[in-house]
């Protein structure tokens, strides 16, 4: 694991921001892993992969969308590589987590998930194996072909939230159209500092578009209108579990350039339940 500090953060908001609104931004930041492709220079262990075949337990099926028909495996972590106990969230210390998504192999991209549709719910899991269950390499179905196998890496990296998101609502409103945080140098900066592939665990979610956690929450909620004052109050119950970015090496395309997103509530987290994990996806 190699270990980046807050401090272009702290900087970038020292630079463009008044002092007392620098501060108060500084701390919405929240740590987070961002995972990086294992380059053989010993940068840190191995704490996962994308692709690849995953390793499960003899009496687990591999994950299907019924009508639809089996999700790609997209990427495995080690929960006892990551080093988790730098993070605001309660990950497991052991065991493996899995990530499948129905990637449109199947149907050239017609069935979409997402969170305001529950019927797609099924084309994305999280499968978590503990340690003390046994394991074994499993063939992907025929009707799929397994994307290339990338080792991964850790680094611990602080992350800034979306400036849209309801937790910068939430500490600064209002937010008037002068505000510091609209201004164009401090928005270009950030989106300098956050621009490149990202592949992340924990911290605040890096969007394509608008914050995931809104369209998350619309959809616990059932999906009501987009400016029902709950969604906003949903957001903020949701946290990034993992996202996977578009990647070359991987031969991985989400949509246009896209990213997949899992979240979860914190108290769904510390029980484990995996299965109450949501899914969305962004592409530009």
């Amino acid at each position: 694991m190699t270990q980046s500090t807050p401090d272009a953060l702290h900087t970038l908001a020292h630079e463009h921001l008044p002092e007392e609104i620098a501060e108060r931004w500084i701390g919405l930041l929240r740590p987070s892993l961002r995972l990086e492709k294992d380059t053989g220079t010993g940068a840190g262990p191995v704490v996962g992969r994308l692709g690849g075949l995953p390793e499960l337990p003899e009496d687990e099926e591999w994950p299907v969308w019924q009508g639809h028909g089996p999700l790609s495996f997209v990427a495995s972590l080690d929960c006892a590589q990551l080093p988790s106990t730098v993070l605001d969230i309660t990950l497991p210390t052991e065991g493996t987590l899995l990530f499948f998504h129905f990637d449109g192999q199947l149907d050239d991209g017609c069935a979409v998930v997402a969170p305001d549709e529950p019927d797609s719910w099924a084309g994305a899991r999280v499968l978590y194996v503990p340690a003390c269950v046994s394991v074994a390499e499993r063939a992907a179905p025929e009707e799929i072909r397994p994307y290339p196998e990338v080792p991964l890496t850790a680094r611990v990296e602080a992350t800034a939230p979306y400036l849209w998101h309801p937790v910068v609502y939430r500490e600064f409103a209002p937010m008037p159209d002068d505000h510091p945080l609209w201004h164009e140098d401090f928005q270009e900066a950030l989106w300098d500092h956050t621009e490149g592939t990202e592949h992340r665990i924990g911290g605040h979610a890096t969007p394509v578009q608008d914050e995931v956690e809104t369209e998350v929450a619309r959809g616990a909620l059932g999906g009501p209108p987009w400016d029902d004052p709950r969604i906003k109050e949903e957001a903020l119950r949701w946290v990034l579990l993992a996202q996977f970015d578009t990647d070359d090496d991987a031969d991985m395309m989400w949509g246009d350039g896209g990213a997949l997103y899992w979240l979860i509530r914190p108290e769904d987290l510390a029980q484990r339940r995996f299965d109450r994990a949501m899914f969305t996806w962004q592409c530009s």
